[in-house]
């Protein structure tokens, strides 16, 4: 090893889902949504113009966290705007993840929790979910350095009562807890309400899924006016320009169109909950999941060999080759077309290995 080297910071870094660019594929990998975004969205994209790239964005984001303040019924000063809700979450962990104590978070949740712990020499504690992949709320009364999961959670879709949610931070009212709502547009209750009643409670959310947004790379946090100043801080001592003039109008603008957002959100939910259906017709198990996924296993089937089966066939899906669920696949809802056709294929796989 060069010298130089033993001063580097290494770290195990997070998996992305793949991005494949196969032609007539189906992608239920990466929980994208299968709908466009907000019309009005695509309108505007149509008409901004060459300044939006020459000039810097609005450090405060302003427009945008408005925007979110009026639809989240708080003041501007409660809002933080990231670059997707990684970044907002990465920022959480710099600002208020520093007291020497371990984190806690669960032990099959979202993959990047432990990364990030890693990455700023967080030491933390992955609590395990119970035989229903349920979080444990006793397991947080436990002295710690911060409280933060997912609800409904990633990769199971299980969601966490609102009571659940409230009990924990009450249980911690010495530490920052953060709630991650990725999914919580497609069936579940929100803790926004709660941050008026707990001044350590954050609660972050993306345009990634319910608002068809992946690519424009927004995340928001919403807390009490003293935790949004903290992270604002860190942010302009970190990258003040962090959202560009182009996603923060088009993020408004799909905010505002509130009429399309439940449209789109209401059929992923009737498609999740056919496919269920037919799935469970078929053997399939699942939790019940309140996302825009589900977690899949069968008694007879290998979910490795179906997912290499399935890939044949242009279809992607996610798998985590961790324990206890190294035998569940997770398939994002796609339009009833896309879930027909996955349906149609295990079908036609599971007569092909005669699975009754």
């Amino acid at each position: 090893m060069s010298n130089w080297e033993s001063n580097i910071r290494k770290v195990i870094p997070y998996t992305p889902g793949e991005q494949p660019d196969a032609k007539d594929m189906i992608k239920l990998n990466t929980n994208e949504n299968p709908y466009p975004p907000s019309p009005k969205v695509t309108a505007l994209l149509k008409s901004l113009d060459s300044d939006e790239l020459r000039l810097y964005p609005d450090p405060k984001v302003q427009v945008l966290v408005d925007a979110l303040a009026k639809r989240y019924e708080v003041k501007p000063s409660q809002v933080f705007v990231g670059v997707g809700s990684d970044d907002v979450l990465a920022m959480c962990y710099l600002t208020f993840f520093n007291s020497g104590k371990p984190i806690l978070f669960p032990d099959i949740t979202y993959s990047f929790y432990d990364v990030w712990a890693n990455l700023y020499n967080i030491p933390f504690k992955d609590l395990p979910l119970d035989e229903n992949l349920c979080i444990v709320k006793e397991d947080y009364y436990q002295d710690n350095g911060g409280v933060i999961f997912p609800n409904p959670n990633a990769p199971t879709g299980v969601e966490t009562s609102l009571a659940d949610i409230e009990d924990i931070v009450a249980h911690n009212p010495d530490v920052i807890c953060i709630v991650d709502e990725a999914y919580i547009d497609f069936g579940c209750e929100s803790a926004i309400p709660l941050i008026e009643k707990y001044d350590n409670l954050i609660v972050v959310q993306t345009f990634s899924k319910s608002r068809s947004m992946a690519g424009s790379r927004i995340g928001f946090a919403i807390g009490n006016e003293r935790l949004i100043k903290y992270l604002n801080d860190v942010k302009y001592s970190f990258n003040s320009y962090t959202i560009d003039r182009v996603s923060m109008k088009l993020g408004a603008a799909a905010v505002e169109d509130e009429a399309y957002f439940q449209e789109t959100n209401k059929k992923i939910i009737a498609t999740r909950e056919r496919t269920k259906e037919r799935l469970e017709a078929l053997g399939f198990e699942m939790p019940d999941s309140k996302s825009n996924f589900l977690f899949i296993s069968h008694p007879k089937i290998n979910a490795k060999k179906l997912l290499a089966a399935l890939r044949e066939r242009n279809i992607y899906v996610r798998y985590f080759d961790k324990p206890r669920i190294d035998n569940m696949l997770r398939v994002t809802i796609g339009t009833d077309e896309q879930m027909d056709c996955f349906l149609a294929f295990i079908k036609e796989y599971m007569e092909k290995e005669n699975i009754c």
